[in-house]
């Protein structure tokens, strides 16, 4: 009997607990909503994350602190805070509420694939929200655009690198064609010492020849007087 009276007491003690960290909760969530509505979103912040101290599976408050912190333009802390309720959130509009936001900040962040893909997922769970098809139907145009800029600078970034590379080879090629010009105009230094040499030799080879030349023409000489001052005898 002591027993069941003890049990008992426990149950109560633990919804008593329950039901006053469910009231703690709801008392901060509501507070930061006027905060939130008021814009002061700091203030806002911190009972949002009171509620979740209470209740870290609270998908209401981790909505609104992600939308609290979007107003302050911390949207990375924003969308970790949306993917959190998106994993634990069952209810179908308060899905398609968590992936409307999420479109919004990846639009915001020029992530249209990603964008497109929150917006899909939010009207899957709430296909009559004409605000996310609108933003679905910009966001598929922005992609589309920025595919196609994409591709143009790709374009254009491959023409530059051709026309560069072309402008490279002229470059060398009237480099080469200065060098050869260069080359003709001025002969190289070993050349003009060969052509010196040459000269010299020359000199020395027409010296050589004429002294050979006067040592013949004195041999004929010589052999014309031996010739002249004998006695020619035919052999007839």
């Amino acid at each position: 009997m002591l027993k069941s009276k003890y049990i008992l007491f426990v149950v109560f003690l633990l919804s008593a607990v329950a039901v006053s960290a469910q009231k703690a909760e709801r008392n901060y969530i509501r507070k930061g909503n006027r905060l939130f509505n008021d814009s002061i979103f700091v203030d806002a912040e911190v009972n949002y994350r009171k509620a979740l101290e209470v209740n870290p599976k609270s998908t209401v408050s981790m909505y609104n602190l992600g939308n609290t912190l979007s107003q302050q333009q911390k949207f990375q802390d924003a969308m970790e805070q949306y993917v959190s309720a998106s994993n634990i959130e069952k209810d179908k509009m308060k899905l398609a509420h968590i992936y409307h936001n999420m479109g919004v900040l990846l639009q915001a962040g020029k992530d249209y694939a990603k964008a497109v893909d929150a917006y899909k997922m939010s009207l899957r769970n709430n296909p009559t929200d004409d605000e996310t098809r609108y933003n679905l139907a910009l966001a598929q145009k922005m992609l589309k655009d920025q595919q196609q800029n994409q591709q143009n600078q790709d374009q254009n970034q491959d023409q530059n690198k051709d026309q560069q590379k072309q402008d490279q080879n002229k470059d060398k090629q009237n480099d080469q064609k200065q060098d050869e010009k260069k080359d003709q105009q001025q002969p190289p230094k070993s050349e003009k010492q060969n052509n010196q040499m040459s000269k010299e030799n020359a000199e020395q080879l027409l010296n050589s020849v004429m002294q050979d030349e006067k040592d013949v023409q004195d041999k004929v000489k010589k052999q014309q007087k031996v010739m002249q001052g004998g006695r020619l005898e035919k052999d007839w």
